[in-house]
């Protein structure tokens, strides 16, 4: 088991507000409501509140000190000589996190109340008479491959009849939340209103396809294009560029345009276009070209398999 000071990162002499604004610090980034899904930051802020259970109340806190219970806040031996299992009851409905895990001072109505506008489990919270911040709201909106790319704003009507601008970033990825302060639900007794959160679902593109910051896309070329070569425009996230087809190119053959990508959101860099070419022969036979080919093959005719141990 965990040391308790360890987990929150405060030293043995720490005053209780040290304590407590370590906690908070720590249970603002690991909230399970701001990390749906994810069992690490759930365990970690499991850890957190039992940390806090201890050291934040001042006679579990002296009792630990002295090694009477340990980092669970169980009897050890030099208590009793015997161990008991902690017992916690929690209340109906609401957070599946209990008050009990948070120590005397803090229950986890007024944790998520404080730090997330009434949290997205338990609405406005339980009011003591001052003003409250309203509860905040979750909502998923289908994004177009384009818009997430370069950045757009939309106007989403949600079922309810409400309406939210949702403003959204150039290289935005699929499933990213995005925060919209103020446009959750009503606070109360004056407090200010709740926020709503965005998980943004990109749809698939015709031809694009998102990997990292960098864009993939396959090009059909015709016959001629493949021997001879070509200067063709290409379809990219940022609009059409010219590139150039070498001669002699293949299917399967990837040609790379440098920075037309998607942007990082941090370092603000571009990612790359990857082109690979397929060479597309025409939808109806050609006699001429069948023609020529039959007496081009008497004279070069080449084994494509023989490399790959095929033939």
């Amino acid at each position: 088991m965990k040391n308790p000071y360890d987990i929150l990162g405060v030293k043995r002499d720490a005053s209780a507000e040290d304590i407590k604004s370590a906690y908070r610090r720590l249970a603002k980034k690991l909230h399970p409501d701001l990390n749906p899904g994810n069992s690490k930051v759930e365990q970690d802020f499991k850890e957190v509140s039992q940390a806090h259970g201890i050291l934040g109340d001042p006679e579990k806190r002296k009792r630990f000190d002295r090694g009477e219970i340990d980092a669970s806040g169980q009897e050890t031996q030099r208590a009793g000589g015997f161990y008991h299992e902690h017992a916690r009851r929690g209340g109906g409905g609401g957070s599946k996190y209990r008050a009990s895990d948070f120590g005397a001072e803090i229950n986890i109505e007024d944790v998520i109340s404080d730090l997330f506008g009434g949290g997205r489990r338990t609405g406005a919270g339980r009011g003591r008479g001052g003003a409250r911040k309203g509860a905040d709201v979750s909502y998923t909106a289908p994004i177009d491959f384009l818009d997430a790319a370069t950045g757009t704003k939309k106007r989403l009507r949600l079922s309810d009849g409400k309406v939210l601008d949702l403003s959204i970033p150039a290289g935005t990825a699929d499933r990213q939340t995005l925060r919209l302060k103020g446009q959750g639900g009503p606070g109360a007794n004056g407090g200010a209103p709740g926020d709503a959160y965005v998980e943004v679902h990109i749809q698939p593109h015709a031809f694009f396809t998102r990997k990292d910051n960098d864009v993939h896309m396959e090009l059909p070329i015709a016959l001629q294009e493949a021997v001879l070569g070509a200067t063709l425009q290409i379809p990219t996230v940022h609009g059409k560029v010219s590139m150039k087809i070498p001669p002699g190119s293949n299917t399967g053959a990837t040609l790379r345009l440098k920075g037309k990508g998607i942007v990082d959101r941090k370092s603000k860099t571009k990612g790359d276009q990857y082109v690979k070419l397929k060479v597309v022969l025409p939808d109806k036979p050609d006699e001429d070209l069948k023609t020529f080919v039959e007496g081009w093959a008497e004279t070069h005719g080449y084994d494509p398999r023989r490399k790959s141990g095929m033939s």
